[in-house]
């Protein structure tokens, strides 16, 4: 298998589905875009919410609260994400420890 073409794994074959390392790094970067959203999303609750009853709510402490709770909940809301991220993950380490036992072989001199 050549660089160019798709890397496959077991999973992403069970799924149907063929991973390129774009794809893989596409998914990536949505996944953390998508978790720094709900940060900023729930630290804006956090301090709105405070104004709304009265009260101030520093922006580091709104933010760590915010953290907090974005950890476990983003598990929840882009658990398809990041399930294609590892099988994504999983597949390209699956290209590349065969691309290392090849390359291992012919250094050996063993035909494959």
């Amino acid at each position: 298998m050549t660089k160019s073409e798709p890397v496959n794994s077991g999973q992403a074959i069970a799924s149907g589905g063929v991973v390129t390392k774009g794809q893989l790094a596409r998914d990536v970067v949505l996944y953390s875009v998508a978790r720094l959203l709900l940060v900023v999303v729930i630290g804006a609750i956090i301090m709105f919410g405070g104004k709304a009853v009265g009260a101030e709510v520093p922006l580091l402490v709104a933010a760590l609260f915010a953290v907090l709770i974005a950890l476990p909940l983003s598990l929840l809301l882009f658990a398809k994400l990041r399930k294609r991220v590892n099988v994504g993950i999983a597949a390209v380490d699956a290209q590349r420890r065969e691309d290392r036992d090849d390359l291992r072989a012919k250094l050996r001199g063993d035909q494959r």
